[in-house]
């Protein structure tokens, strides 16, 4: 009886040995598995980037161009991924945050400008620059507009998803009409053909939306008077810590070895835009 029952207490201590085994085995494998979707481990990348920013990112046919293009094409560089192995995919201000949370998209690279509201639900590095909201007139209108409190009782283009209209309307107190666009490229249409008055965002998208209407014929012109600070970030994944260090280091090499200021004065030195080549102050990346 003795024998026996030592051999059953034996075999028990192997089975728990065995479970804990296991169990320490399936714990490091999910700790594995988390490490492997960071956007540090992946040898192909999809970048979402916007389509219809002339100068910032647009894509013609089945080609894309802009400062942000070339932005993500050098991170993406950077974390070793080039090629066929990388690819665009279009995202708007509406689609952005869900693309990125259902894994649609490793990084974004968009005008996204880093809000305490949206860094709920994902993570930002950079940014990689820091632009300012301004406004786009019809150069005949310019004697009218002279900053955004102007804006009051005319027709200021609404993009859904965009923070730009809710900045001044709602946090300005502006009280300017909605007029609602797809995209900026829209609204720069329905500006030169009278449907609206004003376009309001980020001056590199104004830049590269006035470059555009004067390479088109038409006159327009950027009020000049900015009212805020916009932080471009490049949205990842919210738990992708590691994902988010390595881009930031990357941005900061970017920087300090040039390659940051090149493109920024490629894009924008032929709109007489001052743009600013120092580093930006980064966010933080560890999880809210």
């Amino acid at each position: 009886m003795g024998i026996r029952r030592n051999g059953t207490v034996l075999r028990t201590a192997a089975a728990l040995l065995t479970a804990g085994t296991a169990a320490l085995s399936a714990a490091a494998c999910g700790i594995a598995d988390a490490g492997e979707t960071s956007i540090v481990h992946k040898s192909e990348l999809t970048i979402g980037v916007n389509t219809d920013q002339p100068g910032v990112g647009a894509r013609s046919g089945g080609s894309y161009s802009g400062f942000d293009i070339d932005v993500a094409t050098e991170v993406a560089k950077r974390l070793g991924v080039t090629g066929s192995h990388l690819r665009f995919a279009p995202v708007s201000s509406k689609t952005r945050e869900s693309l990125i949370g259902k894994g649609k998209v490793d990084l974004v690279v968009a005008s996204y400008s880093i809000t305490p509201e949206r860094k709920l639900d994902i993570a930002f590095a950079g940014p990689y620059y820091v632009a300012h909201q301004d406004v786009l007139v019809r150069a005949s209108d310019a004697s009218a507009v002279k900053n955004v409190h102007n804006l009051a009782g005319k027709r200021l283009c609404r993009v859904a998803g965009s923070v730009s209209y809710p900045r001044v309307h709602d946090e300005m107190g502006v009280a300017a009409l909605p007029a609602d666009a797809g995209g900026y490229a829209a609204c720069l249409d329905d500006l030169t053909a009278g449907r609206l008055d004003a376009v309001s965002t980020d001056d590199l998208i104004l830049a590269g939306l006035a470059a555009k209407a004067v390479k088109e014929g038409h006159k327009v012109t950027i009020v000049n008077a900015p009212f805020s600070d916009e932080p471009y970030g490049i949205g990842l994944r919210k738990d992708d810590v590691d994902g988010c260090e390595k881009v930031n280091k990357v941005l900061t090499k970017m920087y300090q070895d040039g390659t940051m200021p090149r493109l920024l004065h490629k894009w924008f030195d032929a709109s007489g835009l001052k743009v600013t080549t120092t580093v930006p102050q980064f966010e933080g990346c560890d999880e809210a």
